[in-house]
């Protein structure tokens, strides 16, 4: 048999793998492309919260604590911000969403101290106090910055940003857990 002859049979083989290789790679580069465009993500990069597009800008505003001092956002500090604002007639529902945002907040660790919980408005008696909890005034600008604060379902919770921006809405009834996943995954950022 002469050296320089070749089987076709192998040739067609040696070409099919190379099509299937040319097909394995182009093709996996296009059904990324493909989920990439129509706006799917893993599971473990999406929010739990409502982003707020655009987000609400409250940088301007200078909330006033309840003993009159001023709470500036001080973006160097890099601290996130959990914001509550409800309504004067919230009784049972603030204390049991005082009580989730107490346990949210200590889940945090270590990285408990670059986040503060911002209460616009009365405390709820017997609820725990921390070392994050700021009481602002229940009559601040910054609660008419925060988007559709007056839910009818229930009292709204945000998470502000270290400059001053609003960019996380949860629903009425949320999961506190979902929260601190969020809040989690933003303070891996600073």
């Amino acid at each position: 048999m002469d050296s320089n002859s070749f089987d076709p049979a192998q040739r067609r083989r040696g070409r099919w793998m190379l099509v299937g290789l040319f097909a394995l790679f182009f093709g996996t580069v296009f059904g990324a492309g493909v989920l990439r465009f129509a706006g799917w993500q893993p599971a473990g990069h999406k929010n739990h919260g409502q982003m707020l597009q655009p987000p609400a800008d409250a940088r301007a505003i200078v909330p006033v604590l309840a003993d009159g001092s001023r709470y500036d956002w001080n973006p160097a500090e890099r601290g996130w911000r959990i914001v509550v604002a409800p309504p004067a007639s919230c009784a049972q529902a603030c204390l049991t969403l005082a009580n989730d945002l107490d346990k949210v907040w200590q889940l945090f660790g270590h990285n408990a101290n670059d986040v503060d919980i911002l209460w616009i408005g009365a405390y709820p008696d017997g609820a725990p106090r921390h070392s994050a909890l700021r009481v602002v005034r229940a009559d601040d600008p910054l609660r008419a910055a925060l988007p559709q604060v007056d839910d009818p379902a229930g009292v709204p919770v945000y998470v502000i940003d270290p400059h001053g921006f609003v960019i996380l809405r949860y629903a009425p009834g949320f999961d506190p857990g979902h929260l601190r996943t969020d809040v989690s995954k933003l303070l891996k950022l600073i």
